[in-house]
């Protein structure tokens, strides 16, 4: 036969040698196989084409009868539904005889993504060599070269592996030219490096042999070691759990290796341990219970259900039929409605505690039972280290983003971490319990500021009025085009609800009356569609419109709360922006530590003082510098407001607020809620009023303090604003304010009396000024006249 150019070797079917073997049991009286060999070698010289080479396999169709005779040789007749076997022409997946299992293993397979056809043709190469170097040189290699053929059955969808045992002895090797001479350092060479094939190619051109005879391949089921082996593979990869794809490829080794087809899988981690924590818990890839919804269905005894068991106890749970199950609560029904029989969960437990439940279900009663426990005993360790390994990857990219987009520790302060961070590591080298270090920064001075949106509950309870109103009135839509096809009493009562609904809600809203009427719409009127749908087009129609008018992310119509959230956004974004820019600005000017929150509207505190920075000298020209930067940093976030307003979909107006603090105070790190906050009782005082003068009002007038267009600054002692006067003075001559500023005296807020502010309005920005630009070029002036000097 001609070079085969994949595998390499010339290869030629022949029985020459099987013939062969016969005529020596004919020479041996006492052999078992003695009786047979008369007949076989007469109808063998009887067909003289037998003993050449044989490239045209249709040769051997006349002689099958007598090709089984012989074959008794290789598989006895009696194992021929036991085993998997086959004769080949050497490494020619053409077989010329095989077991009767053999050929049902092929008739009912089919390709399996898994086969690698390159690697196996090269891992039969090696094989190849192998034996040669066996047959000429006399080195028998003990190494195993693994073949393994994965099957998937056509109507299962199930993947199975054998593994090949290949047995040359029917195949003898022909040389076609001299011997290669190989001397011992070549053999061992070749001994050290038994798949390297380039090395075998070189040192034994594969054109001077040809392979002649057959081959015999015995397949011996590895479909469990195999799945194992690949669950544990997959479940050490990075991200192995981290989709719902993913998981279903883990979804198929199990199916595989439980011999179910139908199996579904989904995993659970748990946030808490305690049998009430599962409508609490997160989905893996997917959770079975918690569905396309991502969450637990509606449960009102989950403590005692069959997730209940398994996290009190921590043992695993088999229900081979939901129909009979000891446990009836809403997650038994709800798996039941899914159309699943039978379900095993099982517990991913790590140092005595639970961290997860790993979930399989068959629409088959009895496809589990206890036997799956067991079988699947050590892939449920595995579960546990692909769990604990994606909670803990999970954890880290959470903590990369916080600290990238929320950093709780500040650069400023940095440096106080680390020192904290290296005594407490000190400590265990020293081998004592370590504690951590409170961390306080002493005598910093705060500055405190707030943009918020005015009237903001007041325009989310109006979107929020209107939104229910349409909604109910689409509903209500529904229905009365309904009666108008089949006048029914209880379509009566419906509309006479949501009528009543639509009064309500054109006045006052409260939570109560949002619930109340989501809750009639979700739980009494759209289950009705369907089947109102068959009363006529027009009532289709109209639950087309209403369907289309639902969100579906939310699951109700949220028309003009998301205009309302967007505008929110959008003012915070902008603000934000104007922030951080200016602070890069403000931390080059004396490094301090800043936060911004975010709600209706912006809030910050600032700190600076000498105690925040270990590597600069602290004077309170760079305080002074600051106040005046928070003022010129509410200009320009007052001016970027005023240019976003014609895109905003709701002309929301905000309103600015300064709180100022003449006297330094302490403020702590927090360790439970990764923040600093002021420390001692007098230091309160000041965290009150920043919790509540938004809302604070003029004495004797009952005005809001903050009105757009406006910046209000909020004192209590006389002494505190002085310096804020110089200020505005010189921010009014600059174009960032205008008027004068108004002296107001506040009402009494509870627990706190006695403050004052300042209001003055922000100038309109010059109209070929950039956001911050007029801001950018006035600092250095300021720190640069004669009265800040001396001060």
């Amino acid at each position: 036969m001609p070079i085969d150019t994949d595998f390499l070797f010339r290869r030629s079917l022949s029985l020459k040698p099987l013939i062969d073997f016969w005529r020596g049991v004919a020479e041996d009286p006492t052999a078992p196989l003695a009786p047979l060999a008369p007949s076989i070698l007469e109808a063998v010289d009887a067909a003289p084409e037998l003993l050449a080479p044989i490239e045209d396999f249709s040769l051997l169709e006349p002689h099958q009868g007598l090709i089984e005779r012989m074959m008794i040789a290789v598989f006895p007749a009696g194992l021929s539904k036991e085993v998997y076997a086959a004769a080949f022409p050497p490494f020619m997946m053409m077989p010329i005889h095989a077991t009767s299992r053999f050929y049902r293993l092929i008739e009912h397979a089919e390709k399996h993504e898994d086969m690698n056809e390159q690697v196996e043709t090269r891992k039969k190469i090696m094989r190849a060599y192998h034996h040669l170097l066996d047959t000429y040189y006399g080195v028998k290699l003990h190494f195993d070269v693994p073949m393994l053929f994965p099957t998937k059955g056509k109507t299962t969808g199930l993947s199975r592996y054998f593994r090949f045992n290949v047995d040359f002895t029917f195949c003898d090797p022909a040389l076609h030219g001299d011997l290669p001479q190989l001397s011992d350092e070549d053999l061992s060479e070749l001994q050290s490096d038994p798949m390297n094939l380039d090395l075998w190619t070189e040192k034994l051109p594969p054109d001077l042999f040809e392979l002649q005879g057959m081959v015999i391949l015995s397949a011996v089921d590895v479909t469990d070691q195999e799945v194992l082996s690949l669950l544990k593979h997959d479940l050490l990869q990075k991200d192995a759990m981290a989709s719902a794809e993913r998981l279903d490829k883990l979804q198929d080794r199990l199916r595989t290796l439980l011999r179910c087809p139908d199996l579904q899988v989904g995993l659970l981690h748990l946030e808490r341990v305690d049998p009430e924590a599962i409508p609490t818990a997160r989905p893996v890839g997917r959770s079975l219970l918690f569905g396309t919804q991502n969450a637990a269905p509606a449960c009102t005894h989950g403590h005692v259900s069959s997730y209940g068991h398994v996290v009190k106890k921590m043992e695993p749970i088999v229900i081979s039929d939901l129909e009979q199950a000891p446990y009836e609560t809403g997650f038994e029904y709800y798996l039941r409605e899914q159309g699943f029989r039978s379900v095993m969960l099982a517990p991913l437990t790590q140092d005595q505690e639970i961290i997860g439940v790993l979930e399989i279900a068959s629409p088959a009663a009895g496809a589990l039972n206890s036997l799956n426990v067991l079988k699947l005993d050590e892939v449920i360790s595995l579960f546990t280290t692909a769990l604990r390994r994606s909670l803990d990857e999970r954890e880290n990219r959470l903590q990369a983003v916080i600290k990238q987009q929320y950093t709780a520790v500040h650069p400023t302060v940095e440096w106080r971490f680390r020192e904290a961070a290296a005594s407490f590591v000190q400590q265990q080298i020293d081998g004592v319990r370590p504690t951590l270090e409170s961390i306080v920064f002493r005598d910093v001075f705060p500055l405190y500021g707030l943009t918020d949106v005015r009237n903001s509950s007041v325009h989310r309870n109006a979107a929020i009025q209107a939104d229910l109103l349409e909604q109910v009135g689409l509903a209500l839509a529904v229905v009365m085009e309904a009666k108008l096809h089949r006048p029914l009493p209880v379509l009566d009562e419906l509309a006479y609800q949501m009528e009543h609904f639509v009064e309500e809600l054109q006045g006052e809203l409260s939570s109560e009356h949002e619930l109340t009427v989501l809750d009639f719409l979700r739980n009494d009127v759209e289950p009705l569609f369907d089947h109102l749908a068959d009363f006529g087009t027009s009532v289709q129609e109209r639950i087309d419109a209403y369907r289309a008018s639902i969100d579906a992310e939310v699951g109700i119509l949220y028309r003009r709360r998301r205009d309302f959230d967007a505008t929110i956004q959008r003012i915070n974004d902008t603000v934000g922006m104007v922030l951080d820019m200016r602070q890069e600005q403000a931390q080059a000017m004396f490094p301090h530590y800043f936060e911004k929150y975010k709600t209706d509207g912006v809030d910050y505190n600032l700190y600076v003082g000498a105690s925040l920075v270990d590597d600069k000298p602290f004077d309170m020209l760079y305080l002074r510098n600051l106040r005046l930067w928070q003022l010129l940093s509410t200009c320009a976030i007052d001016w970027a407001l005023e240019k976003l307003m014609p895109e905003l979909k709701i002309p929301l107006r905000t309103a600015h607020l300064i709180l100022v603090q003449h006297l330094p105070l302490s403020i702590r790190f927090r360790q439970e809620e990764k923040h600093f906050d002021v420390d001692g009782a007098y230091n309160i005082r000041y965290e009150i009023i920043k919790k509540r003068i938004d809302k604070a009002r003029v004495l004797g007038t009952g005005e809001r303090l903050t009105q757009p267009g406006h910046i209000a600054i909020v004192y209590s002692q006389q002494r505190e604003i002085a310096e804020y006067h110089r200020y505005l003075d010189f921010l009014r001559a600059s174009g960032y304010l205008t008027g004068d500023a108004e002296e107001l005296e506040l009402e009494d807020l509870q627990g706190v009396h006695g403050l004052k502010a300042l209001r003055i309005a922000i100038a309109p920005p010059p109209p070929e000024m950039g956001d911050g630009q007029a801001v950018d070029t006035a600092l250095p002036e300021i720190e640069a006249t004669p009265a800040e000097t001396a001060a």
